[in-house]
């Protein structure tokens, strides 16, 4: 398994431990990193994606929620909103990542940890996202630089 997908499986199980927290706070994310200890080659863009998910959530979650027809956020399955979430991220802020490799590394991701049905509908949703990206339909400004992360 490459550095990059190891990444992104331990950025969607802290965002997934963060979620299912009562008060999501940044504690979570310190317990997460002493039990399940992100190695050197990982760390950087671990780092990168579960600070860039939390700081820009409410930008990720309007784009994931106006492109999933017929499904709130909150009934989503929280590993397939948190893999989405991930990509969504990726997709916004990660220029050198091409759309398709994040798109298939979600999908890839939401076969391992969720359901049968996870490839597909999380498949389904960020593509609507990358069509909507491409034609410059999706207007978020995101605030937030991965650099000024402490």
């Amino acid at each position: 398994m490459g550095n990059r997908r190891k990444s992104r499986e331990l950025a969607m199980q802290a965002l997934f431990s963060i979620d299912m927290s009562p008060n999501g706070s940044k504690d979570v994310l310190e317990r997460f990193c002493d039990n399940f200890t992100p190695s050197s080659k990982t760390l950087s863009f671990f780092l990168k994606l579960v600070h860039g998910v939390l700081h820009t959530r409410t930008e990720i979650d309007a784009v994931i929620a106006r492109y999933s027809n017929n499904w709130k956020l909150n009934r989503m399955s929280c590993v397939d909103r948190n893999i989405m979430r991930v990509a969504v991220y990726e997709l916004l802020c990660c220029q050198d990542i091409p759309h398709k490799v994040s798109i298939n590394e979600a999908i890839d991701i939401g076969k391992k940890f969720g359901t049968e049905e996870s490839g597909a509908f999380i498949n389904g949703i960020l593509d609507s996202i990358r069509r909507a990206l491409e034609n410059k339909d999706v207007d978020v400004k995101i605030n937030f630089s991965p650099n000024t992360v402490e």
